[in-house]
């Protein structure tokens, strides 16, 4: 006979791995859209839509400002809820599954009727383009990332734990982008032959479509296990205090907030640098290297970086502290940028060597960027005496919103300043030589810039080290126990 399973005072299961992989699920979920967007919406919207990558940059720029409002708003609604049975921010997941897909997958779905696309003007193409993709982005996964993001401070209260749902959510994501960037870009892309006899990949638009639609599918299983896998069990407190305080107090005290504009700065910086490298590997594989499959095996060493990253980032973080690791790690892939720039490999696999070694170093940071903000909760209720689980959440997932817009728009300014031609494959020709050699500068550069800046962050600005961390976990647990 089985052990009888021991309940908590509140009857609620104990924390384990249910919570862990039920959070994991989340972000799997999460990411079949969210990737996919980083991965190659751009690639599909300038080879295959024919619209600049300009204008593509531009618009997904211009969307965060949508999200400034829809984020906090979506935050504020999660503060002001009462918990039902299962929860205040777990029912959001049934809620949204469905509309976050739905709005994913018509981001491509012109891929399935190319021949009615070809009679579109250049404007209705960009307004499909802004409308489909503020849909998903600034309302349907703002829906659902928030309370999903929020949900860690209730699922246990414990720093420890924490740390393992931070970890746990990376290898969701991890796991999403393991499927997108290994299995799309050897279905997605085409080879054909120029008037040259070159040969070139060509993006399919059809081939992505698909591919978003089971992408779609996938994600929505993945929402479900986690509604089923996951249980809120932190009380929550404070509920009257937090109706009292206005958008405009709780700005205030965000703004007031070191710890919170800090970590909104070191995540921008993160995602300039991460969802870089993603943007360009659309780029650099088929155009620098001629080889779309560079991209799958990328996408694979990419996981092997961030498995060992994985494996060593609670022991070493447990010890140093969250922000001291993520430092080092950080600046240890700027310099690996800057070697790899400096090399210029000009065979492919020496790349992407060079490229598993910069996800070893983001990958810690990556780990433990989720537990940072936990933290960051716990040092607002300290500073301002009211808990804002959702808000605080919802200002953090503005800023990742801004720094991949940042990311895409600058990809796509750079791309339209090196002289990248979004006409090439209609043209049947290749980019020229000057084009290519600046795909690889921004592959590389760019991210160096990123991540040494993201390391003087967590060093000289964010202050929550590992003292103040044990001190602030201590002061709220002797708070909530009273």
């Amino acid at each position: 006979m089985s052990k009888p399973i021991r309940l908590n005072s509140h009857g609620h299961r104990p924390f384990g791995i249910r919570d862990k992989l039920g959070y994991m699920f989340g972000d799997f979920g999460n990411d079949f859209t969210f990737i996919l967007s980083t991965s190659i919406l751009m690639k599909f919207y300038t080879d295959v839509m024919g619209v600049s990558a300009g204008i593509v940059g531009t618009i997904m720029m211009l969307a965060r400002f949508v999200d400034a409002v829809t984020d906090v708003t979506m935050g504020r609604i999660c503060d002001a809820s009462k918990p039902t049975r299962s929860g205040k921010f777990k029912p959001w997941l049934l809620r949204m599954c469905l509309p976050v897909t739905i709005a994913s997958f018509l981001m491509y779905a012109p891929g399935l009727a190319l021949d009615t696309v070809a009679s579109w003007s250049a404007g209705t193409r960009v307004a499909y383009l802004a409308f489909t993709y503020i849909l998903w982005g600034s309302f349907c996964y703002t829906g659902i990332n928030i309370p999903y993001g929020s949900m860690a401070s209730a699922i246990s209260a414990d720093a420890s734990d924490r740390s393992s749902l931070s970890t746990y959510r990376t290898i969701g994501g991890m796991l999403a982008g393991m499927f997108i960037g290994v299995g799309l870009p050897l279905v997605a892309f085409d080879q054909v032959a120029t008037s040259t006899g070159e040969t070139l990949d060509v993006i399919n638009g059809r081939k992505v479509a698909l591919a978003a639609l089971a992408f779609s599918v996938f994600a929505i299983v993945c929402y479900l296990l986690a509604y089923k896998l996951i249980t809120e069990r932190v009380p929550y407190h404070g509920h009257e205090e937090r109706k009292k305080t206005s958008v405009g107090q709780m700005l205030k005290n965000a703004v007031a907030n070191r710890a919170l504009i800090s970590i909104i700065a070191a995540s921008i910086l993160m995602l300039l640098s991460q969802l870089t490298m993603q943007n360009m590997s659309a780029y650099i594989y088929p155009d620098y290297y001629g080889n779309a499959a560079g991209q799958s095996a990328s996408s694979i060493a990419m996981l092997g970086g961030m498995l060992i990253a994985g494996a060593a980032a609670k022991p070493l973080t447990n010890r140093f502290g969250k922000a001291e690791v993520s430092a080092a790690s950080c600046l240890f892939a700027a310099g690996v940028c800057v070697i790899t720039w400096l090399l210029k490999p000009a065979q492919m696999w020496a790349f992407i060597g060079l490229q598993t070694l910069n996800w070893l170093g983001l990958g810690v940071f990556s780990m433990v960027n989720w537990a940072l903000i936990t933290d960051v909760i716990d040092y607002s209720e300290i500073k301002n005496g009211v808990r804002e689980d959702g808000s605080v959440y919802a200002l953090y997932s503005f800023a990742r919103k801004l720094g991949q817009a940042v990311a895409a728009g600058l990809a796509g300014w750079l791309l339209e300043a090196i002289g990248y031609n979004s006409n090439a494959v209609e043209q049947g020709i290749s980019q020229t030589q000057a084009v290519k050699d600046g795909i690889f500068n921004i592959t590389t550069l760019v991210p160096a810039l990123g991540f040494l800046l993201l390391g003087l962050v967590l060093i000289f600005w964010y202050p929550l080290h590992k003292k103040q961390v044990d001190a602030n976990i201590r002061m709220l647990k002797e708070k909530h126990e009273k």
